[in-house]
């Protein structure tokens, strides 16, 4: 599935972290943020601070993610930033 498809899509099938996504994707940023409370782990984390972050609240989204990243896979950070820098 391609994020356009996902955006496009009705919702149907997906939990945690991206059923939050797809609630904020509507502009749903309370429903998101409730779903995303409930997911543990490091993609839960990540998904909580980034919706602190778009609400502007970058102090509780620092917290969350400092604990997305101390839980994340380091491989997978990086092959993020460099696509990220590659990208712009």
């Amino acid at each position: 599935m391609t994020v356009e498809e996902f955006r496009a899509s009705d919702g149907v099938g997906f939990s945690g972290a991206l059923l939050a996504l797809w609630w904020d994707a509507r502009g749903e940023w309370e429903k998101a943020h409730e779903v995303a409370q409930d997911v543990a782990g490091a993609d839960g984390a990540w998904v909580h601070a980034y919706l602190h972050r778009k609400e502007g609240d970058l102090g509780n989204a620092g917290y969350w993610y400092r604990r997305a990243v101390a839980a994340g896979d380091s491989r997978l950070e990086w092959e993020g930033i460099v696509g990220e820098m590659l990208g712009r």
